[in-house]
């Protein structure tokens, strides 16, 4: 098991940029792919990012692709979120989930291990 604390979150206007964190503690985070999800109220957990335990594969979402880009530094045991480009639409809980895998599905019941989450609210 990995104990994963999301931070970076807040308010940021329409078109501006934020980078979210994802420190892992517990286990050795190299052995764990890793993804990003979000949850805006009302909503289900939607799928945003997702990255190999090496970090050579990613995909994403098709609301963020081409503005979002997730990254992982395993020295520092922790995966970041660059988000460019906001939209109001990307407003919501913004999650780390983490599995002991090289690399996971979008689905959420492929993670075991999730944060609290970081709230992201994007202004218009």
């Amino acid at each position: 098991q990995v104990q994963l604390v999301e931070s970076g979150g807040g308010l940021v206007q329409a078109g501006g940029s934020l980078r979210l964190s994802c420190a892992a503690s517990g286990r050795t985070f190299s052995s764990y792919a890793t993804g990003w999800f979000r949850q805006a109220p009302g909503k289900e957990r939607e799928f945003v990012a997702r990255i190999s335990r090496g970090g050579s594969i990613t995909d994403y979402g098709d609301p963020v692709k081409g503005r979002f880009a997730i990254s992982r530094d395993n020295a520092k045991n922790t995966v970041y979120l660059r988000m460019n480009a906001v939209k109001p639409e990307d407003t919501g809980v913004y999650y780390c989930a983490a599995v002991a895998a090289q690399y996971a599905s979008r689905q959420t019941s492929a993670y075991e291990n999730w944060g609290q989450g970081t709230q992201v609210t994007v202004s218009s």
